[in-house]
């Protein structure tokens, strides 16, 4: 009996066959180094890097190669669903991890400080959206969404699309226009911690109506086990997560700590897509708990290096990847792709700006508010990603959420500059600044040290 009669006979399933593996090496190659270079050229403009990933991704999808060089856009991203899911397997464990350390970066602390501000600018910053972008998902043209997609669950996905933040973009954003020791970029981070957090919620019980159908049971059943997942979070997984994370750290190799973390997120994964819900809000509360432990997490340093150079910007490029802007020529689609973004911008800007008002902000710290909120970035792409993969969005209405994630990131920068600018700092301002830029440098040598270095 020959190896292929006992492969045929094995319950093993045969390896990955030898074209289909070389196809997938050479795609994961030529995003990368497509994402990394473009990410370079936008960042040294000041603009986010992820709007670079992207726009690799959209460069090689049908937008453009599949037209200007058939032949080798054929050859490099098959039609075949097989070979485009290894690539999508890639891009899902670099999206978990990413969303996970994102989780870690929340500081539980300064959202309990400012809570009253923050949660008067999230609720007026999502709810303001999420009307509007309903509204959005209620009127679009049926090519937007699938047939047998329900008109609803369309509607309230196309809605939180539409209300969320970018927690990490809108960071990198304030640290790069030094804004986050200002009292309006403390608040733009609160807020957005708050935003991210409800809208993966959000996220998974649509998600969960879009696979089991608009049921009044299933809404009932998803509300249920994010209630549970929350107490279980609250009481039992903080001091597990801590215990977890103590011993990894205690044994001196960072190896063990990143196993550890890497294990407890996909496990947390897991746990939530089992429960039909999505698998990225696993990772996202896992992250916080694991940020809340008050253990160091300096040895995770490797992984955020390869999750943010490698495994992110292979996310992003797959996602435009599935971007085809030939599908918005016509009129119809067109003018509905200009509404959408146009009602994105509109509301999320005044939800945050009437929020701001409410709390006591003046006029132009608002505005600051509003052009800080506004920013969508990976949030709205890995949102999209979402409803692709269910079947909630056609081709078409996921290009449309791509471009609001796309422009709304780079509106941000310079509206926020230019508002923050004619805002005075404060004493207190002054003084965290200072604190920020003491903590920030190295720690002196002792004399004794000094002297025996010279």
């Amino acid at each position: 009996m020959g190896p292929a009669m006992i492969l045929a006979s094995s319950p093993i399933a045969p390896p990955i066959p030898a074209h289909a593996l070389l196809i997938l090496l050479v795609q994961l190659a030529v995003l990368l180094v497509s994402a990394r270079a473009l990410g370079a050229v936008v960042s040294r403009v000041g603009l986010p890097s992820i709007v670079g990933e992207l726009v690799a991704g959209v460069l090689l999808g049908p937008s453009l190669l599949a037209h200007a060089w058939p032949t080798a856009s054929h050859w490099l991203f098959p039609a075949q669903g097989e070979q485009a899911h290894l690539l999508d397997a890639v891009g899902q464990v670099g999206v978990l991890l990413l969303v996970g350390l994102a989780g870690m970066q929340l500081e539980l602390d300064g959202i309990k400080q400012r809570v009253g501000n923050a949660a008067a600018v999230s609720i007026a910053g999502l709810v303001v959206p999420l009307a509007l972008g309903i509204g959005c998902g209620l009127l679009a043209p049926v090519p937007l969404r699938p047939d047998h997609t329900s008109p609803a669950v369309f509607a309230m996905f196309m809605g939180i699309a539409i209300c969320v933040s970018a927690i990490p973009v809108i960071a990198k954003t304030l640290m790069e226009l030094d804004l986050t020791h200002r009292n309006v970029g403390q608040l733009i981070l609160t807020a957005g911690m708050i935003d991210d957090a409800v809208g993966w919620f959000l996220l998974s019980v649509v998600s969960a109506m879009a696979t089991h159908g608009l049921r009044t049971g299933t809404v009932l059943t998803s509300l249920g086990y994010l209630a549970g997942i929350v107490v279980f979070a609250l009481t039992l997984g903080r001091p597990l997560a801590q215990l977890i994370m103590r011993r990894a750290t205690s044994s001196g190799d960072p190896s063990t700590a990143i196993s550890a973390v890497v294990i407890l997120l996909f496990a947390s994964a897991a746990a939530t897509q089992s429960l039909g819900l999505e698998a990225i809000l696993g990772t996202f509360l896992c992250g916080s708990l694991l940020g809340s432990t008050r253990v160091d997490l300096a040895p995770l340093a490797p992984l955020n290096h390869v999750v943010m150079s490698v495994l992110a910007p292979l996310f992003f490029a797959t996602a435009g990847l599935r971007m085809d802007l030939s599908g918005l020529t016509t009129v119809p689609l067109l003018l509905a792709a200009l509404g959408i973004l146009v009602m994105a911008i509109i509301g999320k800007f005044l939800g945050a700006y009437l929020g701001g008002t409410v709390s006591g902000l003046s006029r132009t710290e608002s505005i600051a508010l509003g052009a800080g909120m506004n920013a969508r970035g990976v949030i709205e792409v890995i949102i999209a990603m979402v409803g692709l993969r269910l079947g909630v969005l056609s081709i078409e209405a996921y290009t449309i959420l791509i471009l609001v994630a796309v422009v709304t990131s780079l509106m941000a920068p310079p509206i926020l500059r230019r508002a923050m600018a004619r805002i005075d700092v404060t004493d207190a301002e002054s003084a965290r600044a200072t604190r920020t830029l003491a903590l920030m440098r190295p720690a002196p040598s002792p004399p004794q040290t000094q002297r025996e270095a010279g």
